[in-house]
């Protein structure tokens, strides 16, 4: 599966009220300290929605809790180390009251402009690539299916475990939609104790909270990270190591940026080594550093990702399967994500707007190739944008030994599964990240990006980059053999992650 599928809705409620205003419940597992302020003054029409609000460095918690009551919300959840709040109003004022440059609701992006319900748009409005989609599931069982990795041969992998599987003192959090806590490829590398599930903007580590309810994302890329080496069904790049499952994928398929502030500071307070994220954050495909409500957000997950790199978690994240350049991607038909299909208005976006995670400083963007080291059509890029890249698999590109020229890797109830994406790139990237963290275990995270970038197998420009033999190319790639858009500084090599010198 490609960066996470979203089916449109939002998590609030659609109850009308006789007064013409819309009701909604707290949200999911809700604490009693969510419940909106009933101060004098404050309004409680509903809904309840939850938002990010960002303060500025140094603001203590008393003094940011104190400023999101005097709005009328209630702070669910405040993060000190980079002055942002989790808050729940229900005044619809709450965002002019503290300030709209300071407050953001995602939810609030979902509510139809016409009704003010929460939107249910059409299936299918986001329009899939091709490659993106599943190539079709595999059987369960205990069948050996390596022979049908060819992505892990790609990237040496083989020859790497007879080096080493990497160390369990090397964590690597899978922010995605859960990992299955049964499944026997993974049993042995989840642990439990480092998982939460952030799907309310507060970790939650209870298993209900961390484990996959509507989507078998998370469980297809820590398979790819970590599955076992047992000569069972398929085996990950890094079994040695472990993995924990941070959910920030909530049951309607959207990851709103307070889920992913959740997922990023538990991670470093967690003392995990890596993190990856193969989606993009919501509602905005590009999320504008310039644009009222965006600002917050960008701002918001800019002090979450560099707060962990400074814990010394590497940031590894997929770069998008829009098939664009990302110094210049003109346009954006499908945001806000989780918005009524009316609301949706085509928008100019430039190098301000960024993918997030992705195009952050500090992350590890990660493209996608196919089994003929071919960038995927769906795959975006862009010269100074991509970092490295990986196998995510492309149909056009298809080994005989795999189906569609898709990823195999572990789905829920003990399956296999083939999707195509950069979604699929990136636990790659993720788990060569792993195994040179745990050859070099006092790498920080800038050591280890560095060495990826320097150990990865150089990838020139296609001459020829006509997927559809049109006689049109593309895409373009610009740059040079050693560093160009499609490839970044080339394909990440796990048998030169391990033989390097501590």
């Amino acid at each position: 599966m490609p960066l996470h599928r979203r089916v449109r809705a939002v998590a609030v409620s659609a109850a009308l009220l006789a007064a013409g205003c819309f009701a909604a419940t707290t949200p999911a597992a809700a604490h009693p300290a969510e419940e909106p302020m009933t101060a004098p003054g404050c309004v409680q029409p509903g809904p309840t929605l939850r938002y990010l609000v960002v303060f500025a460095a140094g603001t203590s918690a008393p003094l940011a809790e104190a400023q999101v009551a005097a709005a009328c919300g209630s702070t669910t959840r405040y993060y000190p180390q980079i002055a942002v709040a989790v808050a729940v109003s229900a005044d619809p004022r709450f965002g002019q009251r503290i300030g709209v440059d300071r407050a953001y609701s995602a939810q609030f992006d979902g509510l139809s402009k016409r009704t003010g319900a929460p939107a249910t748009p059409k299936e299918g409005r986001e329009k899939k690539p091709d490659d993106e989609a599943a190539g079709g599931r595999a059987p369960s069982g205990a069948a050996d299916r390596t022979a049908e990795q060819w992505d892990m041969d790609l990237i040496r992998v083989a020859e790497a475990h007879a080096v080493s599987t990497g160390s369990r003192d090397v964590v690597v959090g899978v922010l995605d939609s859960g990992i299955d806590p049964a499944h026997p490829d993974l049993v042995d590398a989840l642990d439990p104790a480092l998982s939460a599930g952030c799907t309310t903007g507060v970790a939650d580590p209870t298993p209900a909270a961390w484990s996959p309810t509507t989507s078998g994302h998370g469980t297809h890329v820590a398979g790819t990270i970590a599955a076992a080496d047992d000569g069972l069904g398929t085996t990950g790049v890094a079994p040695g190591v472990r993995i924990a499952s941070v959910k920030v994928v909530d049951d309607a398929g959207f990851i709103y940026p307070e889920y992913a502030v959740c997922g990023f500071m538990w991670a470093a307070e967690q003392g995990m080594t890596i993190t990856n994220n193969s989606y993009f954050i919501d509602p905005w495909v590009f999320t504008c550093q310039n644009k009222q409500g965006q600002s917050v957000v960008y701002e918001a997950v800019r002090r979450a990702v560099e707060y962990a790199g400074s814990q010394g978690v590497l940031t590894v994240a997929a770069a998008g399967n829009a098939a664009a350049d990302l110094t210049k991607p003109g346009h954006d038909a499908l945001s806000p994500t989780n918005a009524a299909p009316e609301d949706v208005r085509p928008r100019p976006v430039d190098n301000t707007c960024l993918v997030l995670p992705a195009q952050l400083r500090n992350v590890v963007a990660v493209s996608s190739v196919g089994a003929e080291k071919v960038k995927a059509g769906y795959s975006s890029y862009g010269l100074g944008m991509v970092d490295v890249t990986a196998p995510g698999g492309d149909r056009r590109q298809s080994p005989d030994d795999a189906k569609n020229g898709c990823v195999l890797s572990t789905v829920p109830a003990a399956g296999y599964d083939y999707s195509c994406g950069t979604s699929m790139a990136a636990p790659h990237v993720s788990g060569v990240a792993a195994l040179l963290a745990s050859t070099h275990p006092r790498a920080s995270a800038n050591d280890l990006t560095r060495m990826l970038n320097a150990q990865a197998e150089t990838l020139p420009c296609p001459a020829d980059y006509d997927l559809n033999g049109t006689g049109v190319q593309d895409a373009f790639c610009t740059g040079y053999s050693e560093y160009n858009g499609f490839y970044g500084h080339g394909m990440v090599d796990a048998l030169a992650a391990v033989r390097s010198t501590p």
